[in-house]
């Protein structure tokens, strides 16, 4: 099959798949992303997350992960909620990512069904693997490359006329396809982002994930700093602000399928339920949400601290 039929019939079924945006590109050396994230590691931005400076290669080279890597398939699919107002009033918050069935095994399954397709196209065994968040890929680089948008200042993909709200997915693979080209950067002079930021965590296109409060709920083990009491907004588990405030997200629409539909814990528990939660309770609500990351310990900590904040 040629490879234009081929890359038309892949895009085809991501969409039917339920993925808002299918791109490809060039499995190559991330060259400008590789020198960006040295200087960053260098500076000690990325905290306590020692799992970044493993596999630097590996990161930026889809060719160490796939043995002959020809192309990305980068897929993002939308997680908007119908409501924006799904929690009970003052209780914890979680981010928005996190309120229906864990993104990386809807993802998966879906990124499976696409490359299993793949497969009886071509009619032979092609080499690739299928990412979610789950191995040293720099999902957005390749995003961008792949032409599904910009990393904005707040370094969150932005899709044009579509916002933000996306979780993206891979496809590595042995395979020549047809490129896509990277889309302009619409930022513009805007900073609303960087402005909002209650602990000062970012400055244009770049986070010092030390101030960030979806790192300090989430991938810090420690307890959160004193310093910070008074900033973190009532947030317990990662933080939506820089999203929220975008003006590009005026654009998002609700996810119509059911996989991020608000499970009950994020619909119904109200802060003080949370205060008073077992961590036998926290891992049965929490066993199918991206919230089973954290440790019981940890989330007890964040609630704490929210509560000797208030």
């Amino acid at each position: 099959m040629e490879k234009e039929i081929l890359t038309q019939k892949i895009k085809a079924a991501g969409y039917e798949l339920g993925f808002d945006m299918v791109g490809v590109s060039e499995a190559t050396f991330l060259k400008e992303e590789a020198r960006d994230l040295e200087q960053w590691l260098r500076e000690g931005k990325h905290g306590k997350m020692a799992y970044m400076e493993n596999y630097f290669d590996k990161r930026v080279d889809p060719r160490l992960l796939v043995e002959g890597a020809q192309s990305v398939i980068s897929l993002i699919h939308n997680y908007f909620p119908e409501t924006e107002d799904c929690q009970p009033k003052n209780a914890p918050k979680i981010s928005t990512y996190a309120w229906g069935e864990d993104y990386h095994k809807v993802l998966k399954r879906k990124l499976y069904q696409l490359f299993t397709q793949i497969q009886a196209w071509v009619g032979a065994e092609v080499p690739g693997r299928v990412f979610v968040d789950s191995a040293p890929v720099m999902d957005k680089a390749w995003a961008k490359r792949s032409g599904l948008g910009w990393i904005g200042k707040h370094t969150n993909l932005i899709t044009p006329k579509r916002g933000s709200w996306f979780f993206i997915g891979e496809i590595i693979l042995d395979l020549e396809l047809v490129y896509d080209g990277p889309v302009k950067d619409h930022c513009g002079t805007c900073t609303r982002c960087i402005d909002a930021c209650p602990t000062d965590a970012l400055s244009p296109y770049q986070i010092d994930a030390n101030k960030c409060i979806s790192y300090l709920t989430i991938e810090l083990k420690e307890e959160i700093h004193e310093s910070f009491s008074g900033k973190m907004e009532g947030w317990a588990y990662g933080c939506d602000i820089c999203q929220e405030v975008c003006p590009w997200n005026r654009f998002s629409t609700p996810h119509p399928g059911g996989e991020f539909k608000p499970l009950s814990h994020i619909s119904s528990l109200t802060q003080n339920d949370w205060e008073e939660i077992t961590e036998k309770m926290f891992k049965k609500l929490t066993k199918k949400s991206a919230m089973n990351r954290v440790k019981w310990e940890k989330f007890r900590g964040n609630i704490q601290f929210l509560a000797e904040d208030r």
